[in-house]
């Protein structure tokens, strides 16, 4: 839209008039200037195409009838599926590998920011949602699984799914498994570049514990492995975050032991059966238990029954994976931890794999489900989280539950996981993951809400129930699992952030290891390619650092 300066001589606008009228013209420029780069996109990855018929399987603009569909398809917080939320300019499913060197290339020479995702969990969106011109670079094509019993290592592309990897594992043998999440929708690649845990936790770690070697995609488009990227990167990308240093395409990992029979039980005690003091107990005890052995504690708002029907009140599930079968677990928690009240008609014995459909809540009638991406509810929520070092006093867990009775609590949760065992023994520098020894549990906190109900009551109650919090959890910094991204914690500039800045929110991700963390991304991607609001910075080169 050009305007000569006769037209606007003519037109003989005052100042305040003319203000609109110029902003209109500017949205009008930049929306232009979008509008090239995706199309200037298109041309430059069919000219680096060998096969120009596959573009339309693999590149979707906004006026593809296919758009909204695959974008949505693994959108998992529909928080970010809402007509504001900003959409990419272009998504690229690729399909090979010189699909993403060109999606590299391209989005670079045509200034479009690349978001790369896998599963679609990021808590806060940013796998597929970014405030400046972007594409969505979608991995679901990339998601082979290849289970070598033998000598009890899988590869597993970023792509797949941890239902994809378990359902390999499972379909192989009983006694070998991985130790990763229990919601098997997930993408590896977030996942694994997170840390990732799961029930075999204080057993065997962390997943990122057992990656031995990766294929990972560098600014560049070069392929390197564990060898020629070094154990510097190769450390940065076992926890480090995703969409940070590189794409990583496949990762190697070790499978760990287990019997071909686990027990879990669930038991669940409300306000009017002396919860919140066994809830008080669990936490002496409950990093302590023998490491075959993970507990974990989810508090909920519930109905009441009996006399009480009709009104709510606050339930805690007393939840619990061991290795191995109910006639040692059974004497083992009746031992330790008396006050649950452990039965035998409160255990399952059941195989690891339909253990982790189990804590998934999901049924366990076939294995087959594992392959479904969609078998689970995608909610509106945000979240937080926190580790917990010293015990909760009944006071503090009073008024945790008062909380949960507020009225902005109706679907929300607070999760304690039991941490000890294997997690003591591993140094926190061992990977970017520092939150080892020393914890008691690691705390998740979150609320769901309606999709087009006002979200700020409901954000405004999570962010009162961290407040609260604060007396009880770590400090110095107040940790948090980056896994379970929020965003309150701190942000990047859109350009360039400093040090100091992203350190408000990588200290509490990565505690000292942050400092590694820049060092490594300023070695291999010093212009900063692969950025979001939380990704590790690198530092500024000497030019900028002089003001020139």
């Amino acid at each position: 839209m050009l305007i000569s300066h006769n037209q606007l001589k003519n037109m003989k606008l005052t100042s305040f008039s003319l203000l609109p009228f110029l902003l209109v013209v500017l949205i009008s420029l930049i929306g232009a200037t979008f509008a090239d780069s995706h199309r200037n996109f298109l041309d430059c990855f069919r000219l680096r195409s060998a096969n120009s018929s596959t573009i339309s399987k693999v590149i979707y603009l906004q006026n593809n009838p296919s758009y909204s569909s695959v974008l949505n398809a693994s959108i998992q917080n529909t928080r970010f599926t809402t007509p504001a939320t900003p959409k990419p300019l272009v998504i690229v499913t690729a399909l090979q590998i010189s699909h993403i060197q060109s999606t590299l290339y391209c989005s670079r020479k045509h200034g479009l920011q690349i978001r790369i995702r896998s599963g679609g969990h990021d808590f806060e969106g940013l796998s597929h949602v970014s405030e400046v011109p972007f594409l969505i670079l979608d991995l679901l094509h990339f998601r082979a699984v290849d289970v070598d019993v033998k000598n009890e290592v899988a590869w597993v592309e970023s792509g797949a799914t941890l239902g994809e990897l378990y359902y390999g594992i499972a379909s192989k043998t009983k006694t070998l498994a991985f130790p990763a999440g229990v919601c098997h929708t997930v993408g590896i690649g977030g996942h694994f570049s997170g840390g990732g845990y799961g029930i075999l936790l204080r057993k065997y770690g962390l997943a990122a514990d057992h990656v031995i070697d990766a294929q990972l995609m560098d600014a560049r488009g070069r392929i390197l492995d564990r060898k020629s990227m070094g154990e510097d990167l190769f450390w940065a990308i076992r926890g480090g975050g995703g969409n940070t240093f590189g794409i990583v395409l496949a990762w190697k990992i070790k499978l760990v032991q287990v019997p071909a029979v686990v027990t879990v039980y669930t038991v669940n005690r409300s306000l009017e059966q002396n919860m919140v003091k066994i809830l008080h107990r669990w936490q002496y005890i409950a990093h302590q238990l023998p490491d075959d052995l993970i507990t974990d504690v989810t508090i909920r708002k519930v109905n009441s029954s009996g006399r009480q029907a009709g009104k709510k009140t606050v339930q805690a599930a007393f939840k619990a994976f061991y290795l191995g079968g109910a006639d040692k677990l059974i004497p083992l928690v009746q031992e330790r931890f008396p006050e649950l009240g452990l039965t035998k008609q409160d255990c399952l014995e059941m195989s690891w794999a339909e253990s982790v459909l189990y804590f998934g809540g999901v049924p366990t009638q076939s294995l087959e489900i594992m392959l479904n991406r969609t078998a689970l509810p995608r909610p509106t929520f945000k979240a937080k989280s926190d580790y917990v070092k010293q015990p909760i006093p009944e006071s503090g867990l009073q008024g945790i539950m008062s909380r949960f009775l507020e009225k902005e609590a109706d679907v929300a949760l607070m999760m304690m996981v039991s941490f000890g065992g294997k997690m003591d023994e591993i140094p926190e520098n061992e990977l970017p993951y520092p939150h080892r020894a020393g914890n008691l549990f690691q705390a998740l906190y979150l609320v769901g809400w309606t999709n087009g109900e006002d979200e700020g009551k409901y954000i405004s109650w999570i962010r009162r129930l961290y407040s609260y919090m604060a007396s009880y959890a770590s400090k110095s910094p107040r940790e948090a699992y980056f896994n379970y991204r929020d965003l309150d914690i701190g942000t990047n500039n859109v350009g360039y952030t400093s040090y100091e800045q992203a350190s408000v929110w990588g200290l509490k991700y990565f505690k000292n290891n942050f400092k590694r963390l820049v060092q490594v991304k300023t070695m291999v991607d010093p212009t900063n390619f692969f950025g979001n609001e939380q990704s590790v910075p690198p530092l500024p080169s000497p030019w900028k650092k002089k003001g020139n």
